[in-house]
């Protein structure tokens, strides 16, 4: 079955014309969803009604990108998801490379493609499952910045390879494909993370239900990263750290609950540290 493309913004309009003129220039025939967080709905709709096989779902209000992802799924198509950033733009054909990845895998729910930043580098999409080590070789870290090829930066950004199909923990949410089957088993996206670790976490229960998560370099995106997040940064930023203290909850067993307090102190210092550069 042909696969929905779910595009879940908040503010980004400028963004979101350019990803969607993309889209029509290379996807012409592709099923978009667009969900609109804390709509302008006239300047949302007026955006959507430029291209013809765009279904716009405004909301007024803003219960975060899983929720998004998950009210989308209702109105989408039967077939696989396809999860694309609202600040992500296409410069070819995405949507059958994958689908024909995820068909020629059925051990697979789940396939991410190749993800360059705006400068054209390419961004580290598919990783390791997060654990202690995540907050000093995490992609934001300053260890990961300052010398990228360190063990723990290496151990927790998997390096993909140019070609090739190759399983992994997890892919990022920004181009990411779901087979139908997965989402609607695992429950779509857990909605208690607001914004940031949601997709870690699919894949997680994913990977416990059974199903494989493959980076697929077929297809490839522009993303031009954090062009929502710049409309609220200290919101997302304690977003991320309170979406990070929960995927650390959630799948941690009791023994590694009991630090939990220490867990909590640590991403409560990095947030602080981190939110005196927005001042």
């Amino acid at each position: 079955m042909t696969p929905t493309i779910v595009i879940v913004g908040y503010r980004a309009y400028a963004e979101l014309e350019q990803c969607l003129a993309t889209l029509a220039a290379h996807e012409p025939d592709a099923r978009v969803v667009v969900v609109d967080h804390a709509a302008d709905e006239a300047r949302g709709r007026a955006l959507a009604a430029r291209f013809a096989r765009v279904t716009y779902l405004p909301r007024r209000e803003n219960p975060g990108f899983a929720a998004g992802v998950n009210y989308a799924a209702r109105h989408a198509g039967p077939g696989p998801l396809l999860l694309l950033n609202p600040d992500c733009e296409i410069a070819g054909p995405v949507i059958a490379p994958l689908a024909t990845v995820l068909a020629g895998h059925p051990e697979a729910g789940v396939v991410g493609g190749l993800i360059r930043e705006g400068d054209g580098a390419l961004q580290p999409s598919a990783r390791r499952f997060p654990d202690l080590t995540t907050a000093l070789g995490g992609r934001t870290s300053w260890l990961s910045r300052v010398a990228p090829n360190n063990p723990l930066t290496r151990r927790n950004l998997t390096t993909a390879p140019a070609s090739g199909v190759v399983p992994v923990d997890w892919v990022i949410g920004a181009f990411m494909l779901i087979r139908r089957e997965t989402f609607d088993q695992v429950g779509g996206f857990d909605e208690g993370f607001f914004l940031y670790w949601e997709d870690a976490d699919f894949c997680k229960r994913a990977a416990e239900a059974g199903w494989v998560t493959l980076y697929a370099p077929v297809s490839e995106v522009l993303h031009l990263t954090a062009r929502a997040s710049r409309h609220a940064p200290v919101r997302s930023l304690r977003a991320f750290h309170r979406s990070a203290f929960r995927y650390y909850w959630k799948h941690s067993a009791w023994t590694g609950r009991l630090l939990s307090p220490l867990v909590a102190l640590g991403l409560t210092g990095r947030f602080a540290l981190r939110a005196i550069t927005y001042r």
